[in-house]
């Protein structure tokens, strides 16, 4: 509003003061060429006045001038003010100053200038006056309806106003009660609740979709937290009682018992890894464990970590069906866990005499590594959870196969999943129950120029890589 007053002033009165600046220019202008002619008095208080013949005949309707007496008598005056009736343009302006005035005339508005004529001849004596008028009809219609139209912007404004102070309690009801609501959330400490007018496709439909998708991820991330906490107290608890009941029963024999020795020996080895695994991951999540990143041959590597399965005591077939060679940009150390951690998890979760199937390809820029078992399968309720750390899909499960994955504490897969995004790329997984699970992980390959073809038979090609037969571009362990 105070803006809107501003601008109608200024409108108003800057158009105002510049047009009748340049009416009273252009009456000065005019009176001063009058008054150049040879002005005289001729006997009495007559005035003799020589002009030019076009302001002798002015007959514009807009401009006109008359010349009076000292006793204010007209003595000349422009054609167009000789059929009419001989009043002055303004009887009150005769005076020994200029003046100028606005004056009324049957209905019309005149600009009158009004200027004292002096005779020169005569030690500058008063003889008489000159006035020159314009109409300014239409710049007084325009003046009113200017001042229409700031009147009618000013009602227009104010409704607006109005209507701004009658809606917007309404329309930020909305938004206080979103604000009771998080209000409420924060009081009670509960995460589960939701701040309505999550309907609306306005604004505030957006920020209320937001905000709840915000309260959805801190509600999950808090019942991580609790679960992370409660696991880790669990899983700490347990090789802990484990030692301090072989340790005391060692004291009351008095002797050193070998098998709880082992025993001993086997609980801190799992709270060995579930303490390192736990500092990896939060590390992980404070950006502070860099990956070093250079060229690796995936198969290579493949090869490298089946040859070390190989040399654990299992009870399931380990088997690779399939291998390309593909190249990408990773860490060795990180992407040799993620293999062993799921191909070790596979050979936990499958039950004596399954098999284990690891293969690797590629297809369309993406390295595509997947280890299927034969094992019990993850329920479809499970799946969406299982990289979450300590989750685990059985949880009454015994632990066995002692030295393999992560001895149950669920950090595995959470472990494999980070290194996974960590290079650019993921992990998939599909399951059934009953007969078994496959994980995929994709990661970005490095394409590289393609090698000149090399003379030689298919044998010779062979012996470059022992117990492989080459297939096109492709490697198959041969039975």
């Amino acid at each position: 509003m105070v803006a809107f007053v501003l601008f109608a002033a200024i409108v108003y009165l800057l158009p105002r003061n510049r047009i009748n600046q340049e009416v009273d220019t252009d009456l000065r202008a005019l009176a001063a060429e009058l008054q150049a002619a040879n002005l005289k008095p001729v006997g009495g208080r007559t005035i003799r006045i020589g002009i030019d013949k076009d302001l002798d005949n002015l007959e514009t309707a807009a401009s006109f001038f008359m010349v009076l007496d000292l006793d204010g008598e007209i003595t000349l005056q422009s054609q167009n003010l000789v059929s009419l009736e001989p009043v002055l343009l303004d009887g009150s302006a005769l005076q020994d100053r200029e003046t100028l005035n606005y004056v009324v005339r049957d209905g019309s508005t005149i600009r009158v200038l009004t200027t004292p004529i002096h005779d020169d001849e005569n030690d500058g004596e008063l003889i008489g006056y000159l006035q020159v008028g314009r109409l300014v009809d239409n710049i007084e219609s325009f003046n009113r309806f200017l001042v229409i139209a700031l009147f009618v912007g000013f009602a227009g404004a104010s409704a607006s106003l109005f209507l701004a102070v009658l809606l917007t309690p309404s329309s930020f009801k909305p938004l206080e009660d979103m604000a009771a609501v998080a209000r409420q959330i924060t009081n009670a400490d509960d995460l589960s609740r939701r701040v309505p007018n999550t309907e609306r496709t306005d604004e505030i439909g957006v920020l209320a979709r937001s905000f709840n998708q915000l309260l959805e991820r801190l509600e999950r991330l808090f019942q991580t937290q609790q679960r992370l906490l409660a696991d880790v107290s669990h899983e700490l608890r347990t090789p802990l009682t484990a030692i301090r009941g072989n340790v005391d029963l060692m004291r009351r024999m008095g002797d050193a018992d070998p098998e709880s020795l082992e025993i001993i020996q086997e609980e801190i080895e799992r709270m060995t890894r579930l303490v390192g695994d736990l500092l990896l991951l939060a590390r992980a999540d404070a950006g502070g464990l860099p990956l070093e990143k250079q060229k690796v041959e995936l198969d290579n590597l493949l090869f490298e970590v089946y040859r070390q399965v190989r040399l654990l005591e299992k009870t399931v077939d380990v088997k690779v069906s399939e291998v390309d060679q593909v190249c990408i940009m990773g860490d060795v150390d990180r992407l040799k866990q993620l293999l062993l951690n799921l191909i070790s998890n596979a050979m936990k979760y499958t039950p004596d005499g399954g098999m284990v199937d690891v293969s690797l390809s590629k297809k369309n820029g993406w390295a595509y590594l997947s280890i299927a078992d034969t094992g019990m399968g993850i329920p479809p309720e499970d799946l969406p959870y299982i990289f979450d750390r300590f989750y685990r899909v059985d949880k009454a499960r015994a632990r066995g196969h002692s030295g393999q994955g992560q001895g149950g504490a669920g950090l595995g897969l959470a472990i494999a999943k980070w290194i996974a995004q960590a290079h650019g790329g993921n992990i998939d997984v599909v399951s059934k129950v009953g007969e078994g699970t496959t994980f995929t992980i994709i990661l970005p390959v490095v394409e590289e120029p393609k090698p000149l073809p090399v003379e030689g038979t298919q044998e010779d090609l062979s012996k470059t890589r022992p117990g492989l037969r080459v297939l096109g571009s492709t490697f198959r362990r041969s039975s």
